[in-house]
């Protein structure tokens, strides 16, 4: 009995030991958020405090509440609204998977704004436990570094916000902990969540699909197969679970594409460069601008979505030449990171095929998965990218809390 006492001890402590990285990271990611939105403060003193649910709060986040609140539904907007123009109004173009967690956390008493900012905090402190558990949950430099980076990653200031982007990133990662374990279940209910909370989700199921080449090693062949495309399948019921609850609420089945086609003009597939050119020459600063002096990191992001696009075109750049350089160096990747190498580009170019032209930056906060092959960089690769990642962050994050961004 002495001898069991200081084993529990010992593995209390290492267990603590593995936790404090990502801990520290999502404390940190936080911390830097925090000094963003006070950068971001007029000088009268006006705007919203990071650590108010208001500061949260942007144009969708009201959609994500709403179904939070009473579920979907779907009206023309001259009914409610005589002096709009005659389209289709309603919050069917939005997802369940983060409204459903919201009101099953309101449901302690907290306020659903509340529960929705608890919500998006727990995910993105997932996210780092994830990650760094994929990374080996081994304190390195380039381990350390690559936290580092993912606590200024860019488009990151989302996971801070009301809405779905922390809580779909967590599934992707989950996704990928479950095919590299070899758990067809954890893989597939991770996909489910991830194609639940964001249309972009739907990437897990061309991952899935194709794990059957890089992946369930431990089963023979044509069993590869079977668990690749029925968790894929699995995944991709995310996708009727979203369409049943708007079905429930709307009577149609079809109300996404009704909504998504009458208000937005979006529907189908989009030419994806073309649609990067759109999104890089939107105009956010002439359609809105904060009103009174501008704080000076205000004044000089208003355009910062413009070398967000660069950026995020070097970090998708970046993961094809490191899977690259590692399959000629070593002849093969671990499974994790042939999940990342599928996963990075398919989420950079989801939005533009779908017409984003808006919120592209946000959706692209989800290849935050790709850090799992940014450990492989050399250090002289991984320092830039940490200074540029965390020059841009503040860029954005100043163009979010100064309410430029949607």
């Amino acid at each position: 009995m002495e001898m069991i006492e200081p084993a529990r001890r010992v593995r209390r402590r290492d267990g603590a030991r593995r936790l404090l990285p990502p801990v520290s990271a999502w404390l940190i990611a936080n911390l830097v958020s925090w000094l963003t939105a006070r950068a971001s403060v007029a000088g009268d003193g006006s705007g919203v405090a990071y650590w108010s649910a208001d500061s949260r709060h942007r144009w969708d986040s009201g959609h994500y509440l709403s179904i939070a609140r009473s579920g979907y539904e779907m009206f023309r907007c001259r009914d409610r609204y005589p002096n709009f123009r005659d389209v289709m109004c309603g919050n069917v173009a939005w997802f369940p998977g983060y409204p459903m967690p919201v009101r099953a956390t309101s449901a302690t008493g907290l306020s659903y704004e509340t529960s929705a900012v608890l919500v998006t905090e727990l995910a993105l402190l997932g996210m780092f436990a994830v990650l760094w558990w994929l990374l080996g949950a081994r304190l390195t430099w380039a381990t350390g570094l690559t936290l580092a980076v993912g606590t200024v990653f860019p488009g990151g200031i989302y996971f801070h916000a009301m809405f779905p982007i922390a809580l779909g990133t967590l599934a992707l990662l989950v996704c990928v902990a479950g095919v590299k374990r070899g758990s067809w279940a954890l893989a597939a209910a991770a996909g489910f969540a991830a194609v639940a909370c964001h249309p972009v989700g739907a990437v897990t199921v061309g991952m899935l699909l194709s794990s059957a080449l890089f992946a369930w090693r431990r089963d023979a062949r044509p069993m590869r197969f079977v668990k690749a495309v029925s968790s894929a399948a699995l995944a991709g019921c995310g996708v009727l679970w979203a369409r049943w609850l708007m079905w429930q609420g709307t009577g149609r089945w079809d109300a996404y594409e009704v909504l998504q086609e009458s208000s937005y003009r979006q529907g189908g597939l989009h030419e994806p460069f073309g649609e990067m050119r759109g999104a890089y020459d939107f105009p956010f600063s002439h359609w809105y601008t904060p009103e009174g002096r501008l704080p000076w990191l205000v004044e000089h992001s208003l355009a910062a979505h413009r070398p967000q696009l660069w950026l995020n075109i070097a970090f998708v750049l970046l993961i094809l030449v490191t899977a690259a350089v590692r399959l000629l160096r070593r002849r093969r990747l671990d499974v994790e990171e042939w999940a990342a190498l599928v996963l990075t580009p398919a989420v950079f170019f989801t939005p533009f095929l779908a017409g984003a032209e808006m919120s592209w930056y946000r959706n692209h906060a989800q290849m935050f998965v790709g850090l799992i092959l940014v450990r492989r960089m050399p250090r002289w690769v991984q320092v830039p990218l940490l200074v540029l990642c965390a020059i841009q962050y503040a860029l954005l994050g100043a163009m979010f809390f100064a309410g430029t961004l949607v």
